[in-house]
């Protein structure tokens, strides 16, 4: 059988009059440029992320680089951040003006290690930005703890993990402000692109509201300089369909995340995601640990399942950081992750015989060559 790493026409088909009903009120009331169905959404995703408010733009990108924006992020400053994530959250501090500076990761969830934290901070630094991995929180109360002794608003890259929990917490709740992604293949997925940013700081809200709409809080009376990144409506009345089933899918995913576990523990020169008890894991990436990567994922082609990396190259070894002058060995662990990370197919809609082919196939690839 062939397992794709992501199957979108499956979750599409499973709510497609639902879908199709909500594109043709957006088209039925032409609100195409934010308008009622994105503040409908955004209402809908602040009440599920526990905050005030919630701020629908149109890239978890932007999400990032607006927060840190209008936290007053700027030129000269420093933001401290991890190196194994998406580049993204280095580009939104870099697009302020900010340097960012890295803090490796822990061996238990891949995400910023609160122990290195305080000796990154520097009279520059102007906020910390936790990221969310693979659908896991970060150890969040050391963390705050530090910001807030120093300070500093915490800013929580949660574009992998719609619906994690950290002590009971939900992601995006904690700190200043939480940013996610709707790209289609994350577990709230828009139908192109678009982003939010949550918070229960009014002030700050109505400051990124205006930025995104080129600062201006009444029309043609701009009151800052701003930009355009405002949500489309269509994006707005499709995540309300698919917040709905928000829920189910994760515990979906925490079936899938359960099968693979029951099939693969024990593999010998495999490691297994871990689940920390302190929090809920929503399973954005199943990601497995081993050495041989390259051949296990050819093998795996060749049977047919398809398999992933997030992400080969740590953000402090890519070329368009360079200039940073970080050498391979500055963040030991974040390095070993990358060089192993293998992402198994995750999607709700699995079959069982889906994670029976992919475990098993796996397993027996990863024995024939330990």
């Amino acid at each position: 059988m062939r397992v794709p790493f992501l199957d979108l026409k499956a979750q599409y088909q499973t709510i497609s009059d639902e879908i199709h009903e909500a594109i043709k009120q957006v088209l039925d009331r032409t609100a195409f440029a934010s308008g009622p169905f994105v503040e409908k959404f955004e209402q809908e995703f602040a009440a599920f992320c526990q905050t005030e408010f919630a701020v629908g733009v149109n890239s978890g990108t932007t999400a990032l680089w607006l927060a840190l924006a209008c936290l007053g992020v700027g030129r000269d400053d420093e933001v401290i951040t991890v190196p194994n994530t998406f580049i993204a959250t280095a580009e939104a501090i870099s697009l302020c003006g900010a340097k960012p500076v890295f803090v490796d990761v822990d061996r238990e969830r891949y995400t910023m290690d609160p122990s290195l934290l305080e000796a990154a901070i520097s009279p520059r630094t102007k906020a910390i930005v936790p990221v969310h991995l693979y659908g896991q929180m970060t150890d969040m109360d050391p963390i705050v703890e530090i910001a807030r002794s120093r300070g500093l608003p915490v800013v929580e890259d949660a574009a992998q993990a719609h619906g994690a929990e950290y002590k009971g917490k939900a992601a995006g709740s904690i700190g200043a402000a939480g940013c996610f992604s709707f790209y289609p293949g994350k577990n709230l997925g828009a139908y192109g692109e678009g982003g939010a940013i949550v918070t229960n700081d009014a002030d700050l809200s109505e400051q990124m509201r205006r930025f995104r709409d080129h600062g201006q809080a009444e029309k043609y009376l701009h009151s800052l300089i701003g930009w355009n990144c405002r949500m489309d409506g269509i994006q707005g009345a499709v995540l309300s369909v698919k917040l709905r089933h928000l829920s189910e899918w994760n515990e979906a995913r925490r079936n899938i995340a359960a099968g693979y576990r029951d099939r693969l523990d024990g593999v010998a020169g495999l490691t297994l995601p871990r689940e920390s008890e302190d929090g809920t894991h929503v399973y954005h990436i199943y990601a497995v640990l081993a050495d041989a990567r390259r051949e296990i994922m050819a093998a795996l082609a060749e049977d047919g399942i398809a398999s992933g990396m997030h992400y080969p190259v740590p953000v402090h070894l890519q070329e368009a950081y360079r200039f940073l002058g970080l050498e391979k060995g500055s963040y030991p662990v974040a390095e070993w992750c990358a060089e192993r990370q293998i992402s198994l197919p995750m999607f709700a809609e699995m079959t069982e015989q889906q994670v029976d082919d992919v475990a098993g196939g796996l397993r027996n690839i990863v024995e024939k060559t330990s």
